[in-house]
């Protein structure tokens, strides 16, 4: 941070100049004798004011225009002594100026109150000492008219110092709010940052979990079909072929679902779940595992996000189920409310104690994935199970209306 410069702080060494060059030629030029000691009386008077005006710059806090107020109050008091000692000194009357500066300065580095006490003072001082040494001034016209124009200097003098205050008062106000306009401009950009983190954090989430239930799931689907195709190879080698058909359905159905993900990145594409349910309950079921769909109400009144959201879910039921609970049967019902939508898959297979929780390895990061994806959308996951009793699996999400589709 800069410190602020001292409020018109070239006022003061001018007019010492000014005093100083008016005094010495008035000696040079008078006609009267020169009286040296005086002369230079009157100097050392003024060289002594340009010393303190130096120490006063010296001992200001670089935080603040003026010195402390009790430095300041002595400085004060000594220039008044010199400026009084000067006057006494200067045959020309001209140093009686440097008392506009006693308002001057108890204005600037006092307040309100001291400018005007200390301009009452000088003026009063200035009279008193007229009164006493020259009697009867006030019949002289050049001395009311040297009064006057010291009284219309004190009030300048005021005025300046007032209007440089409020100039000074006005300076720090703008300079506190550039400081705060930066710290808000600093904490701005590290939240900006910080949502940055946590945009990229979500994105990956979702693309693990887009990776997890449909790559995932269509792979299982793979491995298991080629396992009952080398399992049948010589034992029925139809049913070997029509798992070998499956697989191959399975491989194509992941990379279109690897196209469209890459496609819903660059544009919004329409998505149907009863036709996706449908397509996944037909290549799933065989001559072992039994896979039924039943549909109510009209999925037009949802989202997209909330449709794959249940298909993903779907996917992941079916893939437990056919895996990890080797059922013979799996129904799947999806229910489209005036409010919410449920998905319900029920096995009848081997079930499992407790409740589903992630493995050491990994494997169940399909659970966790699937409740963070419906949980983002508001919705729930609940998972029943009973050892030798089956799995049933409810996902419910709430009915969000569709984006309109831009026509422009």
């Amino acid at each position: 941070m800069t410190s602020p410069p001292t409020v018109v702080p070239w006022i003061p060494p001018v007019l010492y100049g000014t005093v100083l060059s008016g005094g010495l030629y008035h000696a040079a030029v008078s006609d009267g004798p020169v009286h040296l000691g005086r002369t230079a009386g009157f100097a050392t008077g003024l060289v002594l004011l340009l010393g303190i005006e130096a120490v006063e710059r010296r001992h200001r806090p670089p935080t603040v225009p003026t010195a402390p107020a009790r430095l300041a109050a002595a400085l004060l008091a000594v220039r008044l002594a010199l400026f009084a000692a000067v006057a006494v000194l200067d045959a020309s009357g001209v140093s009686r100026a440097l008392f506009v500066l006693v308002p001057f300065t108890a204005r600037l580095a006092l307040g309100r109150r001291a400018g005007l006490v200390s301009a009452a003072g000088c003026a009063a001082l200035l009279v008193g000492g007229c009164t006493v040494w020259v009697p009867g001034w006030w019949v002289r016209p050049d001395y009311v008219s040297d009064l006057l124009m010291l009284g219309l200097g004190l009030a300048l003098a005021l005025s300046m110092a007032s209007v440089a205050v409020r100039e000074q008062q006005g300076r720090a106000r703008l300079e506190g709010v550039l400081a705060e306009l930066a710290a808000s401009h600093e904490r701005l950009s590290h939240y900006a940052l910080r949502v940055a983190e946590l945009s990229t954090a979500a994105e990956r989430n979702r693309v693990a979990r887009d990776i997890h239930d449909s790559l995932g799931h269509h792979l299982t689907a793979i491995a298991v079909q080629l396992e009952k195709a080398e399992v049948f190879r010589d034992r029925d080698p139809q049913a070997s072929a029509q798992a070998v058909s499956d697989a191959r359905w399975s491989a194509g159905r992941a990379l279109t679902e690897v196209r469209e993900s890459v496609g819903a990145l660059r544009e919004a594409r329409p998505f149907s779940l009863d036709r996706a349910l449908s397509d996944l309950a037909r290549h799933l079921g065989d001559d072992r595992l039994t896979v039924t769909l039943h549909t109510t109400g009209d999925e037009a009144g949802y989202d997209a996000g909330s449709l794959t959201a249940l298909y993903r879910s779907a996917q992941e039921a079916l893939t437990n189920a056919w895996r990890h609970g080797r059922a013979t049967r799996i129904d799947v019902t999806a229910d489209y409310g005036e409010s919410t939508a449920r998905l319900t898959v029920t096995d009848n297979g081997r079930g499992f104690a407790g409740t589903p929780a992630g493995r050491a390895d990994g494997s169940g990061f399909g659970i966790r994935g699937l409740r963070e994806r419906v949980e983002l959308l508001g919705g729930s996951v609940d998972i029943g199970a009973r050892p030798a009793a089956g799995t049933v699996v409810t996902v419910t999400v709430p009915r969000v209306p569709p984006a309109p589709v831009s026509t422009g």
